[in-house]
C-alpha cells in the first residue's frame, strides 16, 4: 500500500469514528425517548392508586402491589375485551390473507379485460380516508342488523389495498413455467394458489400477518361506531370507556393498558426480521 493511500485511509477512519459514536449516541437517545413512556406507564401499573400521581414523582413504587390487576378482572369484564379483540384480530388477519394473496395471484398471473384499470382503482383506495367511507359502511351495517357482532369488526376492514399490492409484488416471482407444469399434471385453479403460489408466498404473507393483526388490534375508530353493548367492546374500546368526566382509575387504566400492550409487543418481536425482509424483498421485486 502506497503513502497516500495509507493515509487516505487514516484520515477516513479518524472521520468515520467521531460520526459512528454521534450517530450512536443519537439513537440511544431517541431510544430512551421512546421507550421511557411505556416504561413508566409499565412500572406504575403496579403502584397503589395515590402514588401515581404523587408529588414528587417516582419512578419505581414504594411497593409493588397488584391491586390495579386484581380490579381491573374483578370489576370489569375485561376477559371478554381481551377475547373478543384476539377473536377478531385473528379471523381478520385470516381473512386478510386470504383475499389480498388470492386478489394478487389474480393480478399477476391472469390476464383479463380492465386488468390495469382495476389495480389503479384498488391502489386508488390507499387515498381515500377511512372517515370518507364511514357512513356508507355504516348504513350497510345498520341494513344488514350487524351492531354489536364480530362479522362487523371483521369484513367491512378485511380487504386491505396495501395487503392486495404487497402479494402482487411477490406473486410475481412466481415462475409461470411452474404453473403451467402444475395445469399439465392436473392441478386446479384453487389447487395452484394454495399448494405452489402460498408457499412459496410466505415472507409477504409474514409482513401482511404482522401488519393486519397490529392495526385490527389497535383499531378504535370502528369499533366505536359498531359496538354498543360493553360486553362487545374491544380491548381498547373498554379501557377508553373507563375514562370519566369527574374520577378515573388511573391504577386500572394502565394495568389494562399494559396487558393490552404485551400481545403486540410479542408479534413484533417474533415476526420483525420478517417484517424487513420481507418489505425489503417486496420493494425489490
Amino acid at each position: 500500500m502506497s503513502a497516500p493511500t495509507a493515509l487516505r485511509d487514516s484520515v477516513r477512519r479518524t472521520v468515520k469514528r467521531p460520526m459512528t459514536v454521534l450517530v450512536t449516541a443519537l439513537m440511544v437517545v431517541f431510544a430512551v425517548v421512546m421507550v421511557a413512556p411505556y416504561a413508566f406507564m409499565a412500572v406504575s401499573a403496579f403502584k397503589p392508586q395515590g402514588e401515581i400521581f404523587a408529588t414528587p414523582l417516582r419512578f419505581f413504587p414504594r411497593q409493588f402491589t397488584f391491586e390495579s390487576f386484581s380490579a381491573l378482572f374483578s370489576l370489569l369484564p375485561y376477559a371478554r375485551w381481551y377475547f373478543n379483540t384476539l377473536l377478531v384480530a385473528v379471523l381478520g388477519t385470516a381473512l386478510t390473507l386470504t383475499i389480498s394473496s388470492m386478489a394478487g395471484f389474480a393480478f399477476s398471473k391472469y390476464e383479463f379485460r380492465y386488468k390495469s384499470l382495476l389495480f389503479t382503482l384498488v391502489l386508488g383506495t390507499v387515498l381515500v380516508p377511512f372517515q370518507v367511507l364511514l357512513v356508507p359502511q355504516f348504513q350497510i351495517v345498520r341494513l344488514l342488523g350487524g351492531f354489536n357482532s364480530y362479522w362487523a369488526l371483521v369484513i367491512p376492514v378485511a380487504a386491505n389495498a396495501f395487503a392486495v399490492f404487497l402479494m402482487r409484488q411477490y406473486t410475481l416471482s412466481v415462475p409461470d413455467e411452474l404453473l403451467d407444469a402444475a395445469r399439465v399434471d392436473g392441478v386446479g385453479e384453487f389447487g395452484l394458489w394454495w399448494r405452489i403460489v402460498v408457499p412459496l408466498v410466505r415472507p409477504g404473507l409474514a409482513v401482511v400477518a404482522t401488519i393486519t393483526f397490529l392495526a385490527y388490534w389497535n383499531d378504535f375508530f370502528w369499533p366505536l361506531i359498531v359496538t354498543t353493548e360493553p360486553d362487545m367492546f374491544l380491548v381498547n374500546l373498554g379501557i377508553a370507556s373507563l375514562i370519566g368526566p369527574f374520577e378515573s382509575q388511573y391504577g386500572v387504566l394502565l394495568a389494562g393498558a399494559l396487558l393490552a400492550s404485551l400481545p403486540l409487543i410479542v408479534v413484533f418481536l417474533f415476526f420483525q426480521r420478517h417484517i424487513i425482509e420481507g418489505l425489503t424483498a417486496g420493494a425489490t421485486k
